[in-house]
């Protein structure tokens, strides 16, 4: 699948990973767990509540633990999904002939699998439904269901050769404060607190199936989870494309005004379509100062001052606050934890 680059120099809260970090715990041995941490990147101490988390640190984590606890979904679910068992999947869904064929192939796959839930497929009034349905009375696994919705997204775009549009997610457990980073992997409406977790498609915007080839599902499963897990889309939020433009202009340059120009609206039209999105113009700069900092910081090459310079700050003490606003670390003592 070809695709643009995911959302820029994105990063989801620690938080967002939390109870991933918890299903992997039970799996190894403190030390097989600290060595995977170490190996991916991340701090290993739970008590960081305001930490931030890398598309590239969830990349390896998910690489390596799949791999060496023998689980490719590492116990999210009741029943450990044993090795090759995505390779297997996407064998099953590559020789589908339409999107709906390959859903309902994914959820067949996914149903021989799973005890604890089953995939219902449905299609009503041009709209095609992939709920995830209890079996018995089990607390949703959050990252669980976002990464297995994420999955059957991912796998219909890697058929289409693009991003498939999604019209919306539901999941089944209450909004998170944490919110914010869903809207980074699902380029869609989300709703959370409903009976089930589910994903939904416009039968009319799917389009059809590409040829694929034995190297591009080897190239899919060797890239897993990173041409699937964060999505590339530019247009289903203002949010996602005001952060696109920020990170494509100079600091000097990223104002309000400048954006909507860019967009050709109007200021007010851009600040209501934000607060739609449930976010500001400045929510939006400060997350994207905050991702390219931390890239920095945990990169270890440039100085403080350099970096507070880097994402427009008139002085290091300026970028110090602000960056304990956002993270409750000083730029130095994160710094610190990355080592």
């Amino acid at each position: 699948m070809t695709t643009a680059a995911p959302t820029p120099l994105s990063t989801v809260s620690r938080q967002f990973i939390q109870d991933w970090l918890l299903a992997l715990r039970s799996l190894c041995t403190d030390a097989q767990m600290q060595s995977l941490m170490q190996r991916a990147g991340l701090v290993a101490d739970d008590t960081l509540p305001y930490g931030r988390v890398t598309l590239d640190q969830i990349v390896r984590l998910y690489q390596l633990a799949a791999v060496e606890t023998g689980d490719e979904m590492m116990g999210l679910w009741s029943r450990p999904i044993r090795p090759r068992a995505l390779q297997h999947l996407l064998t099953s869904v590559r020789e589908a002939t339409s999107i709906p064929s390959a859903l309902y192939r994914f959820a067949t796959f996914w149903n021989l699998l799973l005890d604890d839930y089953q995939w219902d497929l449905t299609e009503k009034d041009g709209t095609l439904l992939l709920r995830l349905t209890p079996q018995k009375q089990v607390p949703p696994q959050p990252f669980g269901h976002m990464l297995i919705l994420k999955l059957a997204h991912g796998l219909l775009s890697w058929l289409a050769g693009h991003e498939v549009p999604v019209k919306r997610v539901d999941f089944a457990f209450a909004r998170p404060e944490y919110d914010q980073d869903y809207a980074i992997i699902f380029p869609a409406p989300l709703r959370f607190a409903q009976p089930a977790t589910s994903i939904a498609f416009d039968l009319h915007l799917l389009g059809a199936v590409e040829p694929r080839s034995t190297s591009d599902l080897d190239r899919f499963l060797q890239n897993a989870p990173r041409d699937w897990i964060f999505t590339s889309s530019r247009e289903h939020t203002q949010s996602l494309r005001v952060r696109t433009y920020l990170s494509q202009t100079d600091w000097a340059n990223a104002t309000l005004s400048d954006a909507a120009r860019a967009m050709h609206m109007t200021p007010r039209t851009l600040m209501r379509r934000l607060d739609a999105d449930g976010t500001s113009f400045q929510s939006i700069k400060d997350a994207l100062r905050r991702d390219i900092a931390i890239r920095h910081l945990q990169a270890g090459r440039k100085s403080i001052q350099a970096i507070a310079q880097d994402v427009g700050f008139s002085s290091a003490a300026n970028f110090h606050r602000a960056f304990l606003r956002w993270t409750g670390s000083t730029p130095s003592a994160y710094r610190r934890t990355q080592v």
